[in-house]
């Protein structure tokens, strides 16, 4: 069995899965039950002031049957006063000693608000705080969430008053609704933070009524944006996740979220640079004990793959992820059907047809059977066809060797411009 203990800037945890900052980490009650059930860290939910809420407050997507694609909320911090949740905060480090337990601040962009706030949450004993510059929804007015964390210079001195009083390790929450993830990520750097997290929720509307008009959610009949989570924002986490991992700026761990819902999913963001990862909408859908099958699944796959730590996965993957122009224009694939487990249900030839390159055709054999091909020649390696397919194995793409030598775009336009300064240089020479 694998080890699965993980040190994310110092705050060790007995397995990489902690809970998000959210409703699910509310109370002392709940973080306990948790730790109880396996997880092996939690963010409290975020603390400051005021301690104001909205009914109702949340809203979910579901998608062709499944329940809670995506999930919408426009609550805000802790409804509970400052000092009931640090008697509770003190009362579960103390009887979880082994477990982390690192908690979540909003205050006004303010270095006195700051000091404060985590004196008093440091008195406690808790292992590590998390600045909040992610929430999109509310208090904007002063500065704070993602009124915050859109502002890189805001990011670097709060991060820097933070620090100045802080003893234990300072994570720095991102938002997501940003052009460029990393302008606040090496912001957070400057700041001197010690790890950040990414990524809090998105900007969104559930939907919209279409028998009574009202926003879903609504508030006395008036809506307003909240923020998206859960499985349908997990590849827009994991491309921020590795963006800042590939930056050498961005030289600080990183505690990945968005969308994890199963072992799977965590090993996806360790792969591309996580240390460890935090959930939130898949324990609201299923309960603490979706933990258990997270771990086993976990330790199982590290025993398949040979590997004595969990940490040997962190960051295996980001020297494969690159920019676009990098990417070989000469590497090619084909889709080929596998006619014995095809079903005929002609959703490729569908999809290939109307969609993308028309290269699969119905073809008849000597028994009459119908089956389909692909005209490899014109197949131009999309992947569509085996995306809708709703057989596994019924489609693979095969790598086709060309006879050309490896070409990226930015290699091609390096040597365009060199041909065009040798072409120049000899029309200055002729004249």
């Amino acid at each position: 069995m694998a080890d699965l203990r993980t040190n994310l800037a110092g705050i060790v945890s007995p397995n990489p899965f902690w809970l998000a900052s959210a409703p699910p980490t509310n109370t002392g009650y709940q973080v306990q039950r948790a730790f109880e059930a396996g997880w092996g860290g939690a963010v409290w939910k975020t603390l400051g002031d005021p301690i104001i809420n909205t009914s109702s407050r949340f809203a979910a997507v579901h998608f062709n049957g499944q329940r809670v694609a995506g999930f919408n909320n426009i609550e805000l911090i802790t409804d509970r006063p400052l000092e009931v949740n640090l008697k509770e905060i003190y009362e579960t480090k103390k009887r979880f000693p082994n477990h982390a337990l690192v908690v979540s601040l909003m205050v006004e962009p303010k270095r006195e608000k700051w000091h404060e706030i985590v004196k008093k949450v440091e008195a406690v004993g808790v292992d590590g705080l998390e600045l909040n510059f992610g929430c999109p929804h509310g208090m904007a007015e002063r500065g704070m969430g993602a009124a915050s964390g859109q502002q890189p210079d805001l990011v670097e001195a709060q991060t820097m008053w933070a620090k100045e009083a802080a003893q234990t390790p300072v994570i720095v929450k991102l938002t997501p609704n940003i052009t460029d993830i990393t302008s606040t990520a090496l912001a957070a750097v400057r700041g001197g933070a010690d790890a950040i997290s990414l990524i809090n929720t998105i900007n969104s509307l559930a939907g919209v009524d279409i028998d009574s008009w009202n926003t879903i959610p609504h508030v006395g009949g008036k809506g307003s944006h909240g923020g998206y989570c859960g499985p349908a924002v997990k590849p827009i986490a994991l491309h921020m996740v590795a963006d800042c991992a590939r930056n050498p700026g961005v030289n600080i761990p990183i505690s990945g979220i968005g969308g994890i819902s199963n072992w799977r999913d965590a090993v996806e963001f360790m792969l591309m640079g996580a240390t460890g990862v935090q959930v939130c909408t898949a324990a609201m859908h299923h309960g603490f004990r979706i933990v258990e099958d997270m771990i086993d699944g976990l330790n199982n796959y590290l025993d398949e793959k040979g590997l004595a730590s969990v940490s040997e996965l962190i960051g295996k993957s980001v020297p494969r992820y690159a920019d676009w122009g990098n990417l070989d224009l000469n590497y090619a694939v084909v889709a080929k059907i596998d006619t014995e487990t095809c079903i005929n249900c002609n959703k490729c030839h569908i999809a290939c047809e109307d969609t993308s390159h028309q290269c699969i055709e119905r073809h008849t054999d000597e028994q009459g059977k119908s089956f389909l091909q692909v005209r490899e020649e014109d197949c131009v390696g999309c992947n569509l066809c085996a995306i809708v397919c709703p057989v596994d194995g019924a489609i693979s793409m095969v790598e086709v060797k060309g006879t050309e030598e490896p070409m990226t775009w930015n290699e091609r336009q390096a040597a365009v411009a060199k041909l065009t300064e040798g072409k120049d240089a000899d029309k200055k020479e002729a004249v």
